[in-house]
């Protein structure tokens, strides 16, 4: 493991917001392989939350930060050395957010900042790509040190599609022959670990994506071959994906997230063959197949 140690020392204790959130939880159990429980500290908007209780139980310190309630980020990054921002799923200012728990941070003195932006947030066609660019734009201007670990699609938002496409045989979406350079949260969620728990990541800017790119043609080839049953890929009109997505029972913002994606990957906004993920977790990605054999067992 590489040395760990602060200039004054003593090891960092290690911050995560959001922990309860889906990719926090995964975070906080990589962190666990990879130091004590008393070096992390769980971000938590109420301690009463099941899984921050389950935190508590390991060992691991609790505390209250809500990103909307600047006191609360103050007194919960108190002797902080590093820590996780992970982006808000607030479909309100994300951006306002943001900047709370950096000016917190850099109140608190924490000595470095990850955050979990888009990959390619500079040049990215999503809609998404505002409120990341703002975001590192913040954190340039706020002289913390920090570390951009900018995330590609995550391959869980495909495995959605795995139950309608065995119950209709059809993949659904408006990518044409774009390709999805995913990775599986608990890649994502490693590579955090990671950077929070060794040195020399300050600086630095991590276009995290998985190895193999895909076509959702070859997802919906690949959910046929597991299932033994016939699954085609259907390319639709972006208005008539989205109406599809709604009549599914997909909120409009959600439906637009999703169609919006499939839109930037057919002009190429989510491929990135670097492999900078697999190279900081030191193995592969979850391969597509194991997550479509994953999503059809639990079917």
């Amino acid at each position: 493991m590489a040395r760990e140690q602060e200039a004054g020392g003593s090891l960092p204790r290690l911050f995560v917001t959001g922990s309860t959130g889906e990719l926090g939880r995964i975070v906080i159990g990589k962190l666990l392989e990879r130091v004590p429980a008393d070096r992390i500290v769980a971000g938590v908007r109420s301690p009463d939350h099941a899984v921050a209780k389950q935190f508590a139980a390991q060992g691991i310190k609790v505390r209250v930060a809500d990103y909307t309630q600047p006191d609360t980020l103050s007194a919960a990054f108190a002797g902080i050395g590093r820590l996780l921002l992970i982006s808000s799923s607030s479909t309100g200012d994300r951006v306002t957010e943001h900047g709370n728990v950096i000016a917190a941070a850099r109140s608190a003195g924490v000595t470095l900042l990850a955050y979990t932006s888009l990959l390619h947030a500079d040049t990215s066609p999503l809609g998404l790509r505002e409120d990341h660019r703002r975001t590192e734009a913040a954190l340039k201007a706020s002289g913390i040190p920090f570390v951009l670990l900018r995330h590609g699609w995550y391959m869980e938002n495909h495995m959605a599609s795995v139950p309608p496409a065995l119950a209709y045989g059809a993949v659904l979406g408006c990518a044409g022959e774009g390709r999805f350079w995913t990775a599986a949260r608990i890649d994502y969620a490693e590579a955090a670990a990671v950077v929070l728990a060794s040195d020399g990541h300050a600086g630095h800017t991590y276009e995290l994506a998985g190895d193999q790119g895909y076509t959702l043609a070859d997802l919906a080839v690949t959910i046929a071959e597991v299932a033994g049953k016939p699954v085609v890929y259907k390319d639709m009109a972006v208005a008539n994906f989205k109406g599809a997505l709604i009549g599914m029972g997909l909120p409009d913002e959600v439906a637009d997230l999703i169609a919006d994606a499939d839109v930037s990957a057919s002009r190429g906004g989510l491929e990135d063959d670097g492999r900078q993920l697999s190279a900081l977790i030191g193995r592969p990605t979850t391969p597509l197949r194991q997550m479509v054999e994953q999503a059809i067992s639990g079917a």
